[in-house]
């Protein structure tokens, strides 16, 4: 029975100890600490995970380990996507067999396929994982714009079961909620915390959210309200975190957000190269946005 996939679902970061090994036990702490908040699934070494820096086996060892510790408590979302077809094909099987509930998979990034050569990338692993697949598009860190025209043939494909959308334009949601609409199999999710709450009123069905990692609650409820018709209750949390939103794209995610959960006492304070701590002349600014929204 595959796991039911909508509402808030956090795009985990991957806590490391300084020089760069993974932090195991912080990793425990932060799954307990989202099923008590109200997440409803985790997305396991996507970007904000830190899939571009992990090797092969670390990759698919965070989500082994992800996916025994949440025993079937969420589903797990596993990050498989690479800009080498073969790369994500060995990811996303060895996601399939060791057990995560989907797969999501970002266009390939920096060698700039063409629509035709997207469609042949997602096909080709399609055809040969049996795993719910969601496509992941966001151009702005990929240099790669997966159009709607594009998911609508890859969604009749029975394993492309949804996309993760980051491009905040009313036209494209509205776009990729239509074909949902004629396919209700294939779901919409927002890959920008900025604007997920509009995706959720035209008809999106979930947010993978960056921010979720520090305030999971919130987002979680501003999922539920809006489920239950409660808009106005929505809107009002949302509006509180329209500026956490802004700050945490301050520095390229995920610096900012594995800064402030170092200063919640979540995680060590430990990225791999070539990102860096956060820069001096922004923590001031953070600090004052953690003590408004009482994170501190």
């Amino acid at each position: 029975m595959m796991q039911v996939l909508n509402g808030s679902l956090v795009a985990l970061v991957t806590p490391m100890i300084s020089g760069g090994g993974i932090d195991f036990d912080a990793l425990n702490k932060l799954i307990d600490w989202h099923i008590q908040e109200g997440t409803n699934g985790i997305v396991s070494v996507g970007t904000t995970g830190e899939s571009a820096t992990v090797n092969f086996e670390e990759h698919i060892e965070v989500i082994k380990h992800t996916i025994s510790y949440v025993d079937g408590r969420l589903p797990v979302i596993a990050g498989t996507g690479a800009n080498s077809t073969l790369e994500a094909l060995d990811l996303t099987k060895e996601a399939k067999m060791i057990g995560a509930d989907y797969a999501l998979i970002v266009t390939p990034y920096y060698n700039k396929p063409s629509q035709k050569g997207l469609i042949e990338h997602y096909t080709k692993i399609a055809d040969s994982v049996d795993i719910p697949q969601i496509l992941y598009n966001v151009p702005s860190r990929t240099a790669c714009d997966l159009l709607p025209g594009t998911s609508e043939i890859l969604s009749e494909h029975k394993n492309i079961v949804g996309i993760k959308e980051a491009v905040n334009e009313e036209e494209r949601i509205k776009d990729l909620i239509k074909i949902s609409l004629s396919n209700e199999s294939f779901k919409i999710y927002s890959g920008d915390d900025p604007s997920f709450l509009k995706m959720l009123s035209l008809g999106g069905h979930g947010v993978i959210s960056v921010a979720a990692n520090v305030v999971p609650k919130s987002i979680s409820s501003i999922c539920t309200f809006y489920q239950n018709n409660e808009v106005e209750k929505a809107e009002e949390i949302n509006n509180k975190l329209n500026n956490l939103y802004d700050l945490l794209f301050i520095q390229s995610n995920p610096i900012p957000v594995k800064w402030m959960m170092y200063k919640m006492g979540l995680i060590q304070n430990a990225l791999r190269l070539p990102l860096v701590e956060l820069d001096k002349k922004y923590q001031e600014i953070l600090i004052s946005e953690m003590l408004k929204l009482e994170l501190l």
